[in-house]
């Protein structure tokens, strides 16, 4: 392929993705560390002080700004933040897992103050009655994630709407996600409302159980050099669906389309609901596409619903898959 398609470089970071670097390598203060036991894992490294649940220790921070370190070990707990600005940092990475609990019916986290960050942990086996059981359920504010799992759930991340909020993922992984089983309608890998700004970058998406691996609402979506293996999905749809419409960029990422498709018509869709935002530049390059070994079928790599001028390619895309169709 062209080798300045596969260079083209993801946009300026901004200062929240210096901050999502700085939080998963950060040192945590050793003062939380020794604070921590298996009767108070949940730290606030400010302070030192320990609790016995990550509500608790979430409640003291309140609307202020702090940090919870979790030591190792898996959870049946959730939280819900109501104000502040809260960090959830796992003392060592992938160590710590939330398994099958949700807060008001929703998610293990629900989000809903200034902004939160999340780095180091799993979120696994979420599943409430409405079909919609997250790892995370943002209500508000601003949200950075780095280096964090999520498994085998409903759903991964879901949103409401902030169009001032910003949302940053990098690292991270999603597998096992998605379901059109109930009546609340789809559940996704990743659901974005009607956002500001979606960051995605270095990150996989795999093995759906249904809906779409990213859907987004946000008005600008930047998603960059992460994998799409659809390979061992099941009854899902399209790779990236922004049904709103959006701007910004879709780079350098990997694709490959699986067998199992309750529709495999396009690997990217483009304002296919009701459009709410412009799609004019926003770029599609620099990716690779292809479908799984074994599977012959025809695709658009792009279906397009605006009527805008997208700015595409190159892309280096496997046979039978068109590089751009109109709706």
């Amino acid at each position: 392929m062209d080798s300045l398609a596969r260079n083209l470089p993801a946009r300026p970071p901004y200062g929240l993705v210096v901050a999502l670097a700085a939080i998963a390598v950060m040192a945590i203060p050793a003062a939380a560390l020794m604070a921590q036991t298996s009767a108070t894992p949940f730290a606030i490294a400010e302070s030192g002080r320990s609790f016995a649940t990550l509500q608790q220790a979430v409640d003291v921070i309140g609307e202020g700004r702090g940090t919870v370190t979790i030591a190792p070990g898996t959870y049946r707990q959730c939280a819900v933040q109501r104000g502040g600005d809260v960090t959830y940092l796992a003392a060592e990475p992938g160590t710590v897992t939330f398994d099958r609990t949700a807060c008001e019916g929703k998610a293990a986290l629900v989000l809903g103050g200034r902004s939160a960050r999340v780095a180091g942990v799993v979120f696994r086996g979420m599943a409430v009655p409405d079909g919609n059981g997250a790892g995370i359920r943002l209500e508000g504010g601003d949200l950075t994630i780095a280096q964090t799992w999520f498994l085998d759930s409903q759903q991964g991340i879901l949103t409401g709407d902030n169009p001032n909020g910003t949302i940053v993922i990098d690292k991270t992984t999603f597998s096992g996600l998605g379901t059109c089983e109930n009546s609340a309608g789809c559940a996704h890998s990743i659901y974005i409302g009607d956002y500001g700004r979606l960051r995605v970058t270095r990150s996989r998406f795999e093995r759906g159980t249904g809906g779409h691996y990213l859907k987004s609402r946000a008005a600008i979506a930047e998603i960059a050099s992460n994998s799409f293996d659809d390979s061992n999905g099941r009854a899902t749809n399209y790779m990236i669906d922004l049904p709103a419409g959006s701007r910004g960029q879709i780079t350098n990422n990997w694709f490959v389309q699986g067998a199992d498709k309750e529709n495999y018509s396009a690997f990217i869709a483009v304002g296919a609901e009701t459009i709410t935002h412009p799609s004019g530049g926003l770029v599609v390059a620099g990716n690779d596409a292809r479908f799984a070994p074994g599977v012959r079928r025809s695709s658009a790599f792009v279906a397009d619903w605006t009527g805008e001028k997208l700015a595409l390619g190159p892309n280096t895309l496997g046979t039978g898959i068109a590089p751009f169709e109109t709706r």
